[in-house]
């Protein structure tokens, strides 16, 4: 699966400034909130001072907007990527929960802004602009026209799909489940089959 990790790569080993700050401000971000968060608790996460974020970013709002445009979209092409592989629904549907999985478990910040924060940023997000709802939704889209699956509402499918990934991720975060996401990952995948394939 690391033909998927660059939708979820992580800071390089000796990060410059502008990594450091990225990766301070998306941990602050995941945790308390694009809005909660100020420039003066991310310099202080960097050991920076506060004027030095701007040398890098405008704003913290630029700052958020990067942060998530940049992976979402990533993530959006990772699944339009295995949605044109060959194979069975069923493939495709263990392919994407297995890197939503492998996501969480490299970067649970990452994943947890992106994809369970509620920060404004999605409102951003354009008609055209890579959508990993939207990819996802495409998927199963594809699957009811071929007739691989007996759906008829994509939408439904893709809200039941990702339910069943971000709850658990949901849980993990908050200490309920122990183990890595990714060995949840066949579980999860057969679950996400037997709703939208029953």
């Amino acid at each position: 699966m690391n033909v998927y990790y660059r939708v979820i790569e992580v800071m390089p080993r000796h990060p410059d400034t502008r990594d450091r700050i990225e990766r301070e401000a998306l941990a602050l971000f995941a945790a308390k909130g694009v809005y909660a968060t100020t420039t003066k608790d991310i310099a202080a996460a960097v050991g920076i001072s506060e004027g030095a974020i701007y040398r890098h970013f405008r704003s913290k709002d630029e700052l958020a907007w990067h942060l998530f445009s940049t992976h979402y979209f990533a993530l959006a092409e990772a699944i339009d990527r295995v949605a044109a592989e060959a194979g069975a629904l069923g493939d495709r549907i263990e392919r994407t929960v297995g890197l939503f999985c492998t996501l969480f478990d490299r970067d649970a910040d990452l994943f947890a802004f992106i994809l369970l924060s509620q920060h404004g940023q999605l409102g951003r997000i354009g008609p055209g602009m890579p959508n990993p709802v939207e990819s996802l939704r495409r998927m199963f889209q594809a699957a009811i026209d071929a007739g691989e699956c007996p759906g008829d509402d994509p939408d439904l499918m893709t809200a039941m799909a990702l339910g069943l990934v971000t709850q658990p991720a949901t849980f993990s975060i908050y200490g309920r489940l122990k183990r890595p996401m990714s060995e949840l990952a066949p579980t999860l995948a057969r679950a996400v089959k037997a709703v939208v394939m029953r």
